[in-house]
């Protein structure tokens, strides 16, 4: 890649109050996913699981779904799902089922191991959520999740 010198780079225009505003939020939304990667990282091992493989495992808890479909729900990539769920099945905690929809698309579903692990987490999750949110207004996180809500909605529709 040819960079051109700096007199030349194209000049952005000025960012909007709303524009700035939310590049702040974007910011902080980086800063915060950290942190919250770590932490589940933490409470994953409760477990025995990745963060990773907890995030896929938490796709299928109520119902068996496509590798696509875990993506779609996650936000994540369906080659990315596939590798984790490779090695859920693999490790015993998923299993693929034949997916009366589709073929050849099996359906990932979560195995008793797989409940087991996340029934693990979940004993040191709550407590963990509990504590941290009550040190934050209520109604201050129901604003803050429907925000989130509206930026992912505003997002997949671009």
């Amino acid at each position: 890649m040819t960079v051109p010198p700096r007199k030349d780079w194209p000049k952005p225009g000025p960012a909007s109050e709303g524009g700035a505003l939310l590049t702040d939020v974007i910011l902080a939304t980086f800063r915060l996913n950290a942190r919250l990667m770590e932490a589940a990282q933490d409470l994953a091992a409760h477990g025995g699981l990745t963060a990773a493989w907890w995030q896929v495992l938490g796709g299928v808890l109520d119902e068996p779904r496509s590798v696509a479909e875990v993506g779609r729900i996650m936000g994540v990539s369906r080659q990315g799902v596939q590798r984790i769920a490779d090695l859920l099945v693999e490790r015993g905690l998923a299993e693929y089922r034949p997916n009366p929809a589709h073929r050849r698309a099996k359906l990932l579903a979560c195995t008793e191991a797989g409940y087991w692990a996340i029934r693990q987490i979940s004993v040191a999750q709550h407590p963990w959520a509990d504590k941290l949110s009550s040190s934050v207004d209520l109604d201050d996180l129901r604003t803050t999740l429907a925000t989130m809500r509206t930026l992912i909605t505003k997002l997949e529709e671009a």
